[in-house]
């Protein structure tokens, strides 16, 4: 049998004719379709020089062809990795230079820059726009439908994301075909997912959660999507009438909490409403019970390993907790310095063991090594406790990450873009609970010698050197940083001094996590 994720999700597919997609502007695509147009690019894919085992790099803004274009990159045997569109050339040069694809997919207004990156590693350019035109559809357009899925073993590569670590760069997390396949079968097991769920899909897809949670889940359960181009609250509660599920982040819940329209006959059609990527707050989770009757499902996953944990479908959807593990996966809770197993209740390292834990990290196997205990868990550097019901509750984090929105930040990227400025003479950056995004990046400034640097002056010069969601919502200036003994910046300290910076005094790092999925 063909290990390959495609051959997983499609080969036994029995009616072809079942709708696959909806897009706002009323395109309906089916299964059959989504197959030829997967197999039309597939071909593209071989006649630009992919082959198995080789990166395809994107980034793209979300469209239908985007999404095919990954089922595409899997039946031609390589390896996909996707790329938030709002990442900056500056900070594209390392991923591409470090991933080294064969072919590189972009918006065309990116192309000319994209192309002297690439040209590093001998890359090829297409382009594919936010409509879904380009080079790349273009050249599908005359290829044929037809394409023999390449085979793959369980154990092959099937993409590469790349999540923030504890020092230096980002680190590419490699997944294979039985990583994605296990997680996708366990969470349509998990969530009762069947062919007639229609998913409302608002989130991106260079994520783990709208690519491999969102899509493999809706594709192998043969259900169908309404695939919008992002979270719009008044068109979300439009087609909650035709929809049966919503996978969101915090803020998705927060916003529409916002919203006149949503009550309990808006939401009357829907059955299930799944909340992740970051901590829901307990009161969100209490508020949008009261106001709707639907209690959230929170989950816990990371960019290595998937999904881990999920409050139960049928069950107590516990506020602050992300439930039990899922089938087939291990989670256990251990002394942060022996690996030791600690009973229930106890708060200390998060572990996690399964078929959904990646590979390794793309050319750092001593990183990997030192990731991963003898027995095979893998060290998640977050903090918690599991509770006598087998809860899991995320308390901390062993690792400084900020997740605003939903997306990782590592601060010593903006730290260091900070650091370089002239008038700059430290800083720290942290997260610091916020109402909406869960977390605001935010950054605390030591002046040097230029004690008339702003807040505007160092937003400014950030702006086009980091995506958008990483540039501080707030620029604080101290005259000193917190120290410990060793010199070490204590941030614990400043989170704690400017907890209440964004009208939210109740703190979110009581229990949020690390590298969120």
């Amino acid at each position: 049998m063909n290990a390959n994720l495609f051959s997983r999700l499609f080969d036994d597919l029995d009616d072809a004719t079942l709708l696959a997609i909806e897009t706002p502007d009323g395109r309906r695509i089916t299964y059959g379709d989504l197959i030829a147009f997967s197999g039309r690019l597939a071909n593209v894919l071989v006649a630009r020089g992919v082959r198995p085992g080789d990166r395809v790099a994107v980034q793209a803004e979300k469209s239908v062809p985007n999404l095919a274009l990954y089922l595409a990159t899997l039946r031609a045997g390589a390896v996909y990795l996707p790329l938030n569109d709002a990442y900056t050339l500056n900070e594209l040069d390392y991923f591409i230079t470090d991933a080294e694809p064969s072919l590189v997919v972009c918006d065309p207004s990116k192309a000319e820059g994209i192309q002297a990156i690439a040209s590093k590693v001998k890359a090829r350019v297409e382009t594919l726009d936010a409509g879904g035109k380009g080079s790349l559809t273009a050249a599908a357009t005359a290829a044929k439908p037809d394409f023999i899925t390449i085979a793959r073993a369980g154990d092959d590569l099937a993409a590469i994301l790349y999540t923030s670590g504890t020092t230096g760069r980002s680190k590419g997390a490699m997944l294979t075909h039985d990583n994605l396949t296990s997680n996708a079968m366990s969470l349509v097991d998990a969530w009762r997912f069947t062919e007639k769920d229609v998913l409302i899909h608002a989130l991106p897809i260079y994520h783990t959660h709208g690519l491999f949670v969102a899509s493999n889940v809706t594709l192998l359960a043969r259900a169908s999507m309404i695939f919008l181009p992002r979270f719009d609250p008044d068109v979300v509660i439009r087609v909650m009438a035709r929809a049966s599920v919503l996978m969101g982040v915090p803020t998705f819940y927060t916003r529409l909490l916002q919203h006149p329209a949503l009550t309990k006959e808006s939401t009357g059609p829907m059955r299930l409403f799944i909340s992740g990527s970051a901590p829901l707050l307990a009161d969100t989770h209490r508020e949008w019970s009261a106001r709707t009757g639907h209690a959230v499902l929170e989950r816990y996953g990371m960019t290595e390993t998937g999904m881990n944990t999920s409050n139960p479908y049928d069950g107590d959807r516990v506020p602050g907790a992300v439930g039990p593990a899922l089938r087939g996966v291990a989670v256990r809770v251990t002394d942060r310095e022996t690996g030791k197993e600690l009973p229930r209740e106890s708060v200390g390292m998060i572990e996690v063991k399964g078929p959904n834990v990646f590979k390794g990290y793309w050319r750092m196997p001593e990183k990997t090594r030192t990731e991963f205990r003898d027995d095979g868990f893998f060290i998640t550097g977050d903090i918690g406790r599991i509770d006598q019901r087998d809860y899991l509750h995320i308390l901390g984090r062993g690792t400084d990450l900020v997740i605003t929105g939903g997306l990782n930040v590592y601060p010593k990227e903006i730290e260091s873009e900070i650091d370089a400025l002239a008038g700059v003479a430290e800083s720290a950056v942290i997260g610091v609970p916020h109402p909406d995004f869960g977390e605001g990046v935010t950054a605390v400034v030591v002046r040097g010698a230029n004690q008339c640097l702003t807040e505007e002056q160092i937003l400014k010069a950030l702006d086009g050197r980091l995506a958008k969601f990483k540039i501080p919502k707030r620029v604080i200036f101290a005259d000193e940083l917190p120290r410990n003994a060793m010199g070490k910046v204590q941030k614990n300290i400043l989170r704690q001094t400017y907890a209440g910076l964004y009208g939210n005094g109740s703190s979110v790092f009581e229990r949020s996590g690390h590298r969120f999925a």
